[in-house]
């Protein structure tokens, strides 16, 4: 019986989190103090990435100078988008202009101070990456960063691109 009930919990959830509108109805804020709603990210009808990190993650900050890097070459060749979501909170927020001021980094940074985003995709431990279809359905995520990593992101948002 417990098996049974833990099989539908983890097909309920992935049924939940996969194939479905992802982005929620979400006020969050740009850097540079704009309202956006979470709905809205998109790509003009091609895949995105959605980065979670924090200013005090330093896996977080490895995985986005690494995808900066290569950002530019990315957008050239296939046209993705980056949305790195910050996570910090009111105690921690105030370091991420600076941090970002102080990035090259060419992507779309955001802030979800009240961790809504966070919880309502199911995030835990940053730094935690979800590739978007043109639908806005999850297609892929991973959690956690090793180097090389970035490499396995752009590989999903290519195959992505060609579904």
């Amino acid at each position: 019986m417990k098996r049974l009930i833990l099989i539908v919990t983890v097909l309920l959830w992935f049924g939940g989190v996969f194939g479905q509108q992802v982005l929620p109805n979400v006020s969050l804020k740009t850097v540079d103090g704009k309202a956006i709603n979470a709905n809205e990210f998109n790509n003009d009808g091609k895949p995105f990435a959605i980065c979670f990190w924090a200013t005090w993650c330093k896996p977080c900050l490895m995985e986005l100078s690494a995808i900066a890097e290569n950002y530019e070459q990315w957008q050239e060749d296939t046209g993705i988008k980056i949305y790195a979501v910050s996570i910090d909170d009111s105690r921690t927020q105030s370091k991420v202009q600076p941090l970002v001021s102080s990035s090259d980094w060419g992507f779309e940074v955001i802030l979800d101070v009240n961790s809504e985003l966070k919880r309502a995709l199911g995030v835990n431990n940053p730094p935690h990456t979800f590739v978007v279809n043109a639908k806005g359905e999850i297609v892929w995520q991973h959690v956690g960063y090793a180097p090389g990593d970035e490499e396995n992101l752009i590989e999903k948002l290519i195959e992505v691109s060609g579904e």
